[in-house]
């Protein structure tokens, strides 16, 4: 399948339709159907939902009993079998209709001029302005039974799931208005069955307030069912001699909204979205509970229709919204609470250490670069929670062979700001001996800078900071982030990989500066500290080990590991959801394949504002998946420290829990046999 088709990709676009409507017309709700079907096919759309009842319209009353009316509807669903033959999406449409003696109110399943089955109303409301009793039957209680359908006999009943089979997989379920309303709507029962979808044709009158109640009903059964859930109501065109019609119609993912159509429109509308079905999968694998509540409850006797559903031959590109940052949300609002948690995580959990330990000093190294300023500004903000003076933080900066003077003075600018107990500690007489000692070539004056050399400079500073608590008291906060952990981007055992409390070891990178970014605006800082904050921001990442020679750039953490941009997204998708590297590259490149398209998060420096090709993103995951296998032994012995955001952590004892001695094997071949070279 082509690479760069969504269907490719374990996704799925679906359309929520609310058509133009005629009371009591069936040949004009054919005519306004197939419109909207035709552009859905147009689209590359495999399921398009329609309203309850919109082949007769919903508010006709009493002329539901008209024979007239009832033999209409049929020959509209036989014209509409007909002339969707030729179109991909499946059709699910509403409609009256007889069997046995008796009328219910129905959706039928249309795909590929076959009628695939049709399903009835569970809960009919008779309440307030409703009065669907006098006319249908409810549907519960039909179960394994057939129904005639524009001469044609196929399978009715409630307990129906329909499944393709063919190259676009998915399985899906159907109930219709009221039946989410209920306690126990049908749909739960369909999911705990295998349904990945839901689809909900409603009517559903509007009145004050009504819309945020649909709104707050559909997402909470597509979060409680790990599912997504599409909800169409009637829109212009309906009787109105006592009620009126908004026309909402939207699609939600695991409690989030994907897509709504605006509301009371003068035309025909379709919310289309991208369903990420291995998101679902893989949700329903990692949530033990929903399978256990599917086996407390019993799997009910679900009928499956099977049908072969394939995706087109030209490419359906992904039209869903990929965040560039996953831990970063691009929502101005939505990221300065996420930045609110996390600080206040990261505060709370070391005060409480404080506190459980008894220790009365909290010790921290200090560079001048993003993690170390993060880590500094936590410990003393739980100070002043735990009402204690900042001068209990004793902050030490432990320059080296390759400290700079900007980090340097942008280290000691920040400590006086702060209030600490700062000091400086020169690293160097002491590494020259240990190197020397060690029979090291750069002891000789030769300008041998190997890992040996790094990681002397790196052991020594967290040796100082470790023997420093001793001394006074105090325990060691670590700074080291979640993407260091991940690419193994720290010295192991006495280094930076070892603190008491690591307030910074489940946050990402690219979220440690916005983090900054927060507490710069939050006004627990005065105007002093907030351009020492600057200052420190725009400082390039280094872990200044490596002296340059004269005229060439500071050693750069990026130019090694990999841009910390790509390699936390790789790094969400990988731990978080376990997607195969080929499809992480997949979403990758469609979120960061053109620096022009969706929307950055707030304060993002213009230059960090780029794209990356397909071949970029293929080399840095190289990068990455080569270097976080070999690196799990640092993580299988992570100090404590909060977990932050739903992204997880790599603590042995929370989210990822795996073998020390792992290979990246089988991921570097998914990615070279799945991920196109050109």
């Amino acid at each position: 399948m082509d690479f760069a088709s969504l269907y490719a990709h374990d996704f799925v676009r679906i359309a929520s339709c609310v058509p133009r409507a005629a009371v009591g017309n069936p040949g004009f709700a054919v005519d306004e159907t197939l419109k909207l079907a035709r552009a859905g096919d147009a689209a590359g759309t495999a399921v398009l939902l329609f309203p309850e009842l919109g082949l007769s319209s919903y508010a006709i009353d009493d002329l539901l009993f008209q024979d007239a009316m009832l033999d209409a509807v049929e020959a509209a669903i036989a014209r509409l079998v007909d002339e969707s033959k030729a179109l991909l999406p499946v059709l699910v449409v509403g409609a009256p209709l007889r069997s046995a003696g008796r009328l219910y109110n129905t959706a039928v399943v249309i795909h590929r001029g076959e009628i695939l089955g049709v399903v009835p109303k569970a809960y009919l409301p008779n309440y307030r302005e409703f009065y669907e009793r006098r006319h249908f039957t409810p549907g519960l209680g039909v179960m394994g039974r057939e129904i005639t359908v524009a001469g044609r006999a196929v399978p009715f009943g409630m307990d129906l799931l329909f499944r393709s089979t063919g190259s676009i997989a998915y399985t899906f379920h159907i109930e219709i208005c009221e039946d989410v309303w209920v306690p126990l709507p049908p749909s739960t029962r369909g999911a705990l069955a295998g349904a990945e979808i839901l689809l909900n044709l409603s009517a559903s009158n509007i009145t004050i307030g009504k819309a945020e109640d649909r709104r707050l009903l559909c997402a909470s059964q597509s979060a409680r069912m790990i599912a997504a859930y599409a909800y169409s109501a009637a829109g212009p065109g309906e009787s109105t001699t006592d009620l009126a019609w908004d026309g909402q119609a939207a699609i939600f993912e695991n409690g989030r909204l994907l897509a709504e159509t605006d509301r009371f429109p003068v035309r025909a509308e379709m919310a289309i979205a991208d369903i990420d079905l291995a998101r679902l999968r893989q949700e329903r694998m990692r949530v033990n509970t929903f399978g256990d509540c599917q086996r407390e409850e019993g799997e009910a006797a679900f009928r499956t229709v099977a049908f072969a559903q394939d995706a087109p031959e030209r490419t359906v590109t992904l039209g869903r919204a990929v965040e560039r940052f996953p831990f970063v949300p691009a929502d101005p609002a939505r990221l300065r609470e996420d930045c609110y948690e996390a600080y206040h995580i990261q505060v709370q959990g070391l005060a409480k250490r404080l506190q459980a330990t008894g220790l009365s000093k909290a010790v921290i190294g200090v560079s001048g670069g993003l993690d170390s300023t993060q880590a500094l500004i936590v410990a003393v903000k739980a100070m002043d929670l735990l009402g204690r003076p900042r001068g209990d933080v004793l902050a030490y900066t432990l320059p080296g062979f390759a400290t700079s003077d900007e980090t340097k003075s942008n280290a000691w600018a920040l400590m006086r700001a702060l209030g600490v107990t700062a000091a400086e500690i020169d690293i160097r007489p002491a590494a020259r001996q240990m190197l020397a000692d060690m029979g090291h070539p750069y002891a000789d004056g030769r300008a041998v800078y190997d890992v040996t050399f790094e990681n002397v400079q790196a052991g020594l500073r967290t040796d100082y900071l470790f023997r420093l608590a001793n001394h006074n008291g105090g325990l060691v906060v670590g700074t080291g982030d979640l993407s260091e952990l991940a690419l193994g981007w720290c010295t192991y055992g006495v280094g930076d990989h070892m603190s008491h409390y690591n307030v910074n070891a489940s946050v990402p990178k690219t979220l440690i500066q916005h983090l900054i970014r927060f507490v710069a605006r939050s006004g627990d800082v005065d105007e002093e500290t907030v351009e020492i904050l600057q200052a420190i921001l725009a400082t390039e990442i280094s872990p200044e080990l490596v002296p340059a020679a004269p005229g060439q750039q500071i050693q750069s953490t990026q130019q090694i590991v990999g841009p910390y941009a790509l390699q936390d997204f790789t790094l969400y998708y990988l731990t978080r959801y376990g997607f195969r590297p080929s499809r992480i590259a997949y979403l990758a490149h469609h979120a960061w394949g053109d620096a022009n398209a969706g929307v950055w998060p707030m304060d993002l420096p213009a230059a960090e504002r780029r794209a990356y090709s397909l071949a970029e993103i293929r080399r840095w995951m190289e990068v990455f998946l080569r270097r976080f296998f070999t690196s799990q032994f640092k993580r299988s012995t992570l100090p404590n420290g909060p977990k932050i955001s739903s992204g997880g952590s790599l603590s042995p004892r929370g989210d990822w829990r795996a073998p020390s001695d792992g290979e990246a094997s089988v991921w570097l071949a998914e990615l070279a046999a799945n991920l196109p070279k050109d």
